[in-house]
C-alpha cells in the first residue's frame, strides 16, 4: 500500500477529433476520497474508464496501485471495482436475488452468497425492500443496492462515476454515509461529479477538469483560498435597485459582481489580497456605499467561496450540466 492508489502521467483519449482527456496528471493516495469535478463534458467519466482498463488510452501513462492499466489490466481489475452513471443491477429481479446472482458469479458458495447480500441489504437499510423487485425501488434505493453490488468483494479502489445525479438531497445524504463507511473500512474511492457540494462534503483532495485538462488541484479550502479571501452576499428588498447596486458593489469591491438567480442576490469577491481582515473591510466599505445610495439591504454576509465560485472564477463559466456523450 505504499504506491499511490492512482498515479497517472499526460493521460491522453482521442475520439475521432475530439480529445476528451488531454495530458491528465494525477496522484492519488491510498484510503481517501479524490473528486474530479467539472461539469458534463469535461473528461471525467473518460478518465475512471481508462483507470478501470474498459478504455486503452492513447497516450501517456496510468497506474493503479503500481499496475500498469495496459500492460497489468487483469491485476488492476482484481483491485477495483466500478458503479457507473447508470444502475448495473436487473431490474426484475428482487434486490437480494440481485446481489446473492452476483455473489455467486464472484465464487461465493449459496449460504455465503446469502449472508453476504444479507449484511450488505442491511448495511444499505435495505432489508426491508429485499424481496422486491429493483423496478419498484426508488431512485436512491436503486443506487445504494448498486454500491452495495460493487462491494460484494471489498475493493482496493471504488470508482464512483457521478453517483447521486438525480437523486433528491435526502437519498443524495444517504449515498454519502455509504461512502463515507466505505471510505472508513480502507477503500479510497475516485469521486466524479458534478456536484459541487457533494465534491466538498466528502473529498480530501479534487481535481477540476475541464475540456479534458486538469486546471487546478488541492484541498477544498485550498482552491477555495487561491480565488479570494472571501465572497460578499448580497439580498436586496426590492430587485429594482440590483442594477444600481451592483454598480455600487463592483466600484467598491473593485471587482465583478455576480447577478443570483434570485432577483435580489448578488455575489462578488472581495480580493483584498487574499487578506481575511482586508476582505472585511472592504465589505463593511460595501455596505456603507450601498446604504449611501440609498439601496435598501435584507440581508448581507462576508463568507468563503463556494466551489461554485472556485470553477466559475477557473473556467469563466457555471458547472450547468450539459449532455455529455463519450467523455
Amino acid at each position: 500500500m505504499n504506491s499511490p492508489a492512482i498515479e497517472t502521467a499526460g493521460l491522453i483519449k482521442t475520439f475521432g477529433d475530439n480529445r476528451a482527456v488531454d495530458g491528465v496528471d494525477l496522484t492519488v493516495p491510498p484510503g481517501t476520497v479524490y473528486g474530479l469535478l467539472g461539469p458534463n463534458g469535461a473528461g471525467k467519466t473518460t478518465v475512471v474508464r481508462m483507470l478501470a482498463t474498459l478504455l486503452r488510452p492513447d497516450g501517456g501513462t496510468a497506474r493503479v496501485f503500481g499496475h500498469d492499466v495496459v500492460r497489468e489490466a487483469d491485476a488492476v481489475r482484481s483491485r477495483v471495482s466500478l458503479t457507473g452513471q447508470y444502475a448495473s443491477v436487473d431490474e426484475d429481479l428482487t434486490g437480494s436475488e440481485n446481489l446473492v446472482l452476483l455473489a455467486r458469479l464472484l465464487g461465493y458458495s449459496k449460504p455465503q452468497a446469502r449472508e453476504r447480500a444479507a449484511q450488505l441489504l442491511a448495511a444499505f437499510g435495505l432489508t426491508d425492500a429485499a424481496d422486491r423487485q429493483v423496478k419498484k425501488y426508488s431512485g436512491g434505493m436503486r443506487r445504494r443496492i448498486d454500491i452495495g453490488a460493487s462491494i460484494l468483494n471489498t475493493p482496493d479502489l471504488l470508482f464512483l462515476d457521478e453517483p447521486t445525479t438525480g437523486l433528491d438531497p435526502r437519498s443524495r445524504n444517504q449515498v454519502w454515509d455509504i461512502v463515507r463507511i466505505v471510505v472508513a473500512n480502507g477503500t479510497t474511492v475516485l469521486l466524479t461529479t458534478q456536484y459541487l457540494d457533494e465534491a466538498d462534503q466528502l473529498a480530501g483532495r479534487i481535481a477540476v477538469i475541464d475540456h479534458g485538462r486538469v486546471i487546478a488541484e488541492g484541498t477544498p479550502g485550498e482552491l477555495k483560498s487561491s480565488i479570494g479571501a472571501g465572497t460578499v452576499h448580497v439580498r436586496l428588498r426590492d430587485a429594482a435597485q440590483r442594477p444600481e447596486a451592483e454598480r455600487v458593489l463592483a466600484a467598491a469591491l473593485r471587482t465583478t459582481v455576480q447577478q443570483g438567480s434570485d432577483p435580489v442576490a448578488l455575489t462578488a469577491r472581495a480580493e483584498a489580497g487574499g487578506s481575511e481582515r482586508g476582505a472585511a473591510e472592504l465589505a463593511s466599505r460595501a455596505l456603507a456605499q450601498l446604504a449611501s445610495a440609498g439601496i435598501v439591504v435584507d440581508d448581507f454576509s462576508l463568507g468563503q467561496p463556494s466551489l461554485d465560485e472556485v470553477f466559475l472564477a477557473l473556467t469563466d463559466r457555471p458547472t450547468q450540466p450539459a449532455e455529455e456523450a463519450v467523455a
